[in-house]
């Protein structure tokens, strides 16, 4: 294994019900009546993509609605909450980035949220987690395919000057897994209180992230 690379925002601070509460009050916001409840947001989730997941929402409900519209209130709002919120990196996190820059492993974070939700989380994470020490960031304006596409990995790939089969990507979300494996990357679910109910099949799955355990996934 040469590099770890984060999946999305996430894998690193688990800001789903942050996201959820972001989107309910972009509806309000637009004047739509819906509300995205637990159960029906951790349904939703298995597809990926914020702006697509109001759009198609909207289709199945027969509904015309501005999905672009609504998505950017929706960062905004969301990005607004991380400024005012004390949030704090997932279980492991903090102790696997410090072992794997002691160990000279390479670290990514691969996502295809924007650019101003991953400078938000970075602001929001300072004196917990330094973006600094990431090797790649990959955003949404760097890559023209979101996931479960497999351009954000393969870009990742390149800029790292790493081949996929030795690295090992961390990821909450069936998409992300999906994205991963189609760049040829292993895997490791590492589901948010939002995915944590998501079936990930064969994909190893930890609850909080240990370098030993990223080790073995990467050899499988």
């Amino acid at each position: 294994m040469t590099a770890i690379l984060f999946g999305s925002i996430s894998t690193l601070a688990d800001t789903s019900e942050i996201q959820r509460d972001a989107f309910n009050a972009a509806f309000a916001e637009h004047g739509l009546d819906w509300n995205w409840d637990q159960e029906e947001y951790a349904g939703l989730l298995e597809a990926s993509g914020g702006r697509d997941r109001v759009a198609a929402y909207a289709a199945d409900r027969g509904e015309e609605v501005d999905a672009d519209a609504v998505h950017a209130t929706k960062s905004k709002i969301y990005q607004e909450t991380l400024a005012r919120t004390e949030i704090e990196p997932r279980e492991g996190v903090v102790d696997t980035i410090e072992a794997a820059k002691s160990e000279g492993y390479k670290l990514g974070l691969v996502t295809t949220t924007s650019a101003d939700n991953v400078a938000a989380l970075g602001r929001a994470l300072s004196g917990k987690v330094s973006f600094a020490d990431l090797d790649v960031v990959v955003d949404v304006s760097k890559v023209g395919a979101r996931k479960p596409d497999a351009e954000a990995y393969s870009y990742a790939l390149q800029q790292l000057g790493e081949d996929a089969s030795d690295c090992v990507a961390i990821e909450d979300n069936l998409g992300g897994v999906e994205s991963a494996r189609a760049a040829g990357v292993p895997v490791v679910a590492f589901p948010n209180g939002n995915t944590v109910t998501h079936d990930f099949g064969a994909t190893p799955r930890v609850e909080a992230l240990e370098l030993t355990d990223l080790r073995a996934a990467a050899t499988v």
